[in-house]
């Protein structure tokens, strides 16, 4: 049976050190870290995670700035915000939750976050700090993913490493950091020419597409470690109950990996912790602490 690479249990063992962190900091810098996360309308997804965004730095310990605007907000509006919050010197990070409506440019507001308050790691500065190896603000699912395979002490020095997705938010960053750690990388997509026998190549497998049941039996090399990103939505047609699941076929893999992340419990329960974790950090930066 493969064992479970168990995100939760991690994200709760270091909200508790963040906790201890934050009540020693505070202590010298007479104010707490400050977090603002900005939403758009009324989409309950991002409604949801804004909240558990709120919910777990109150535990922690972090002051909480949300901004949420009206459906009908301008990108005036929102630039003008983002403005003011970088000079606040009481926020320490900021994230703009996606997806936005369509009419509004994402790309241009997460360009105008100051990038040492950037708490998602995607501005353009922080991408090219990370692909020059240059400490710096890293994008939170994949950070996560490389802090579960080191709690696990899963070496990725020599192995092979297959990432299937090449978004901005996951593929690309994650790739990058796996070859920072001396993995061999490969980045393949729905526009892979036999995607089997290049999945079939690796040690260390990465699910990031968003497509339920992509990664089944014959995609698995035995004894690889397989990590779900994928949180999909998922209806039973018999009770019409719906439930999270993954890119990854999980039970069908249970005896060929040779480690694996549940959906859900696994790297989704790292997000947030790695903002938490960013928020921190930048505010250790800039208060020199």
């Amino acid at each position: 049976m493969a064992g479970l690479l168990d995100g939760k249990a991690l994200a709760a063992k270091m909200q508790a050190e963040l906790t201890e962190q934050v009540k020693e900091l505070q202590a010298q810098a007479d104010r707490p870290p400050g977090l603002a996360v900005l939403m758009v309308g009324d989409n309950p997804a991002s409604a949801a995670y804004v909240g558990q965004k709120e919910k777990a730095c109150a535990r922690v310990g972090i002051a909480s700035f949300g901004k949420h605007f009206a459906e009908d907000a301008t990108q005036a509006e929102l630039e003008q915000t983002i403005h003011a919050l970088n000079q606040d010197d009481q926020v320490d990070g900021i994230l703009v939750q996606l997806p936005l409506p369509d009419r509004l440019n994402s790309v241009a507001l997460l360009n105008q976050i100051d990038p040492d308050k950037d708490a998602d790691g995607l501005h353009p500065i922080n991408l090219g700090r990370l692909l020059r190896g240059e400490e710096g603000l890293r994008s939170c699912t994949p950070a996560g993913v490389m802090r579960l395979l080191e709690e696990y002490q899963i070496s990725l020095k020599g192995k092979q490493a297959v990432v299937l997705g090449r978004s901005i938010l996951v593929g690309k960053p994650l790739a990058l950091m796996l070859l920072e750690q001396d993995a061999t990388v490969t980045i393949a997509h729905s526009r892979t020419p036999d995607l089997a026998a290049i999945a079939r190549t690796a040690d260390i497998l990465v699910a990031a597409v968003g497509r339920i049941g992509l990664v089944t039996p014959e995609m698995v090399k035995p004894g690889a470690v397989v990590i779900d990103v994928g949180i999909n939505r998922m209806t039973d047609e018999t009770t019409g109950k719906s439930r999270l699941v993954g890119d990854v076929q999980f039970d069908a893999l249970q005896d060929i990996a040779s480690w694996i992340t549940p959906v859900p419990g696994g790297v989704g329960a790292m997000t947030v912790t790695m903002l938490l974790h960013n928020t921190v950090w930048s505010y250790r930066q800039r208060l020199g602490l």
